[in-house]
């Protein structure tokens, strides 16, 4: 799936505006230079961008309430999918908070941030801040397991997690409900038949 075809997705699926698909345009160019210095993404994945990272990551503003106050992007990395959410966002009360433990990357984002005026916040390691958010995304961040611990033990307050999974997201529910059980749903992925969207509540 190229760039034409994911714009188009973008705009009819998820109303993401004309504004918003220019900023993610710049957005995937500024990763790709710096991806030449720097291995924010695979190198394998660079022609496949817009499916592969983009589209993955803004499958979630159908399941993100930008009435609250934030959400957290757990390992952002180069900015997915917390940039992709914020480039989206239209409500000026929302913002995103990117936590992220290597400096190179922070100072990536910190540039994608001043450059496409985003109302985003850095942070650094997740285990070394406060996580006060409503929601929790993230995507390769760690095993189910990791990310629902460091979301009941760090997150402040009730919260919802939502995550970009593989096909083994069932497999990985089963092991993290072998303490506690929390409500969750199992969305398709737009941009896999096998992959899935973990949406759980996790409450404190």
């Amino acid at each position: 799936m190229q760039q034409l075809e994911v714009i188009n997705i973008l705009k009819k699926s998820l109303n993401f505006s004309d504004h918003s698909i220019e900023k993610l345009k710049k957005f995937t160019n500024l990763v790709l230079k710096e991806n030449q210095h720097y291995n924010l993404i695979a190198k394998s994945t660079e022609n496949q961008i817009w499916h592969r990272h983009i589209l993955d990551s803004a499958q979630l503003v159908k399941f993100i309430d930008f009435n609250v106050n934030s959400a957290a992007d757990l390992g952002t990395g180069a900015g997915f999918p917390g940039l992709v959410v914020e480039i989206f966002n239209k409500n000026k009360a929302f913002h995103v908070k990117l936590y992220e433990k290597s400096p190179v990357k922070r100072k990536f984002l910190m540039g994608v941030i001043k450059e496409l005026s985003l109302n985003a916040e850095i942070l650094g390691d997740v285990r070394d801040e406060v996580i006060d958010s409503e929601i929790i995304i993230c995507r390769a961040f760690k095993k189910l397991d990791s990310i629902i611990q460091v979301s009941r033990e760090i997150a402040k307050k009730p919260h919802k997690l939502m995550i970009l999974k593989g096909q083994n997201a069932q497999k990985e529910i089963k092991n993290s409900f072998k303490t506690k059980k929390y409500p969750y749903k199992l969305e398709s992925s737009m941009t896999n038949k096998d992959s899935k969207i973990i949406l759980m509540e996790i409450n404190k």
